[in-house]
């Protein structure tokens, strides 16, 4: 019996303390509260808390799921890059296990010759779909970003810092330098 008298007791306290805030307020017309409709908007309370912490939760866990799916994304990207260039330069291959085939029992050099151009035509058109640009700068200005000089020579032809010849060409991929051009360089008249 003392806790329904206590309780009892915590209610007439909350509805005498909601009766004299609205006495305050210099009205006690339609602000008295119950405390079973405190208690209802409470439950409502929680009701939302829950919500809205179950809704985070949700967000959370589909965060990290993004997370995970995008690392696995780029580990097979970076894993799987090359695949495509792959199976492109496969066809060069073969077209090059080929001619060696062929130049083993043919004595004609001009049908060697004619087989070996076709590949490299092949390797360059593979090349161009990729995006990679030789690097042959015969007669230009050297550019050390983009050339390595091997040695300089004096040249009547050639004004000084002009590439004079190309000992091996260059290439960049998608505008990125991967190999400079290794050249010879006009030190000018003697």
């Amino acid at each position: 019996m003392d806790q329904q008298e206590n309780k009892q007791k915590d209610i007439d306290i909350q509805e005498q303390n909601t009766e004299e805030v609205a006495a305050a307020q210099g009205t006690d017309e339609g602000l008295t509260v119950s405390t079973e409709e405190l208690l209802r908007q409470l439950d409502e309370a929680r009701a939302k808390a829950d919500e809205y912490r179950d809704q985070l939760l949700r967000t959370q866990a589909e965060l990290e799921n993004q997370r995970k799916r995008a690392e696995r994304d780029l580990e097979n990207a970076h894993k799987y890059a090359l695949e495509k260039i792959a199976n492109e330069l496969l066809g060069v291959r073969d077209s090059l296990e080929l001619g060696i085939e062929a130049a083993q029992g043919e004595a004609d050099a001009e049908k060697i010759r004619e087989g070996t151009e076709l590949t490299l035509k092949m390797l360059i058109q593979v090349m161009d779909r990729f995006d990679i640009v030789a690097i042959d700068p015969v007669g230009e200005k050297f550019d050390p970003e983009l050339h390595q000089a091997m040695s300089m020579q004096p040249s009547d032809e050639y004004p000084q810092n002009t590439v004079i010849s190309v000992m091996q060409k260059g290439y960049t991929l998608n505008g990125r330098l991967i190999r400079p051009a290794m050249v010879v360089v006009s030190q000018g008249k003697e």
